[in-house]
């Protein structure tokens, strides 16, 4: 007899089989497109994250979070986005459609809504969360990664953008990373919008146009033309466009658009102030840079390795208009996204992971079990006084606690030994210096 349909399915879309009754081992691997984190994979992302709000505090920041869950409306848009065909989204218990977060951005928006006219403004305002994406996984892209966001909200200027370029590359700069290894792509969608006002081609088609060209870089022009024509777009418009996506500096776009033009104005604003904050050789412009996102209205940027072996490492722009989308009031927005997963990839390519280590101040160890009770007094004593210590918890030879004390990278080896405990001593050896003493208990 064969299984439900939903059983097969369920065969089909996993990893191993299913059999009712089995007592065989379960698949033990994670979800197709997720991780694990061993100890060692968690404290690299600790540091991780550790940089990401170092860095946001540096720049004045306050960190914010919201649920994982959140309600799909927040995220389902009409203009062809990616995004909204990876969503996983499902119907709850109560009847509410409900997805996890793809990306923050919108969760920030909500957030800022709610608190409506009681938010102080301007508003520097940083995340960091895990979000999910059903598709598919490749090196530096995942099912599910976390994001570090960094948001500007009620600074109309580009100073906005000029301030969360610094922290991009103040980031870069803190883990060993140069110019020389990686780049950011600057450009507006104003250049776009512009050019398509000039051919006459409908607003409307704005947002669709730009999650097209979004793609250039993964799919050949013919493809490009052949979805820009799909739109609507006339044959000359389509020319125009690629035209002036093909542009890459500042002075070509002027003598394209002409230098009264508002693009045009930003940008020379911004490479002014970027240079003044010292950072002008880590950006590049590129007027093909759109981002896929529906929500930006001006200034687009994305962080690249040079080396061109990896995907985007980070993106972001202005997005005045999001708030409204949502039923609330305007209010002009900045901010960037930069995931985990491309920037591990790129410092084990340079070399500039660090080594780190599980690392304690003190093991503690009985030398016999009579004297257990008074090992646990001593931990407690030092844990107290802000030590890491790792207490041996089950009856060990002495030569298991020195390689246990290497592995865990200990400082020191307190030994509870019964000669010395008489005369209220105990042995510690210094690990580093090779040298022990015995010393008094109020010493230690």
């Amino acid at each position: 007899m064969l299984p439900p349909a939903d059983v097969l399915q369920e065969r089909k879309a996993g990893t191993s089989d299913i059999q009712d009754g089995s007592k065989g081992l379960i698949d033990v691997n994670p979800p197709r497109g997720t991780r694990d984190f061993l100890p060692d994979d968690k404290r690299l992302q600790n540091w991780l994250f550790d940089e990401f709000a170092t860095v946001s505090r540096l720049f004045g920041f306050e960190q914010i979070d919201f649920p994982v869950l959140e309600s799909e409306e927040l995220f389902v848009r009409k203009a062809g986005e990616e995004i909204t065909e990876q969503l996983y989204n499902f119907v709850d218990k109560g009847g509410r459609r409900m997805t996890l977060r793809p990306e923050l951005t919108p969760s920030l928006a909500r957030l800022a809504l709610q608190k409506g006219k009681g938010l102080p403004l301007p508003a520097k305002w940083f995340s960091i969360g895990q979000c999910w994406r059903y598709e598919r996984a490749t090196r530096g892209r995942r099912r599910e990664h976390y994001q570090w966001n960094m948001d500007i909200i009620g600074v109309a200027g580009v100073e906005a953008e000029v301030e969360l370029l610094a922290a991009i590359t103040t980031f870069f700069t803190r883990l060993g990373l140069t110019s020389q290894y990686v780049g950011i792509k600057v450009s507006s969608r104003k250049v776009l919008q512009q050019v398509l006002r000039q051919f006459g081609v409908p607003n409307a088609s704005f947002g669709p146009v730009c999650v097209i060209v979004d793609k250039m870089e993964k799919i050949p022009r013919e493809k490009v033309v052949e979805e820009l024509g799909k739109l609507g777009v006339a044959a000359e418009a389509i020319e125009g466009i690629l035209q002036a996506l093909a542009i890459r500096s500042v002075e070509q776009l002027e003598a394209f658009l002409g230098p009264d033009n508002e693009a045009v104005a930003d940008l020379r604003q911004l490479f002014r102030l970027a240079d003044a904050c010292g950072y002008a050789d880590w950006l590049v412009f590129d007027a093909s840079v759109v981002r896929g996102l529906a929500y930006y209205t001006g200034i687009v940027f994305e962080g690249f390795d040079r080396a061109g072996q990896l995907r985007a490492i980070c993106g972001g722009g202005r997005y005045d208009k999001l708030l409204g989308t949502f039923g609330g009031e305007d209010q002009p927005c900045a901010g960037f996204g930069f995931g985990d997963a491309v920037i591990v990839e790129l410092l084990k390519d340079k070399q500039l992971l660090p080594t780190l280590k599980h690392k304690v101040d003190d093991l503690v160890m009985s030398l016999d079990e009579s004297l257990r009770p008074q090992a646990c007094t001593i931990a407690q004593r030092l844990r107290q006084a802000g030590r890491r210590v790792d207490l041996v918890l089950e009856s060990k030879k002495l030569k298991w606690a020195f390689r246990q004390a290497e592995r865990c990278s200990a400082a020191r080896l307190v030994l509870v030994a019964p000669e010395e405990w008489e005369k209220g001593l105990v042995r510690v050896k210094d690990l580093e210096s090779r040298e022990e003493r015995d010393v008094p208990l109020d010493q230690l």
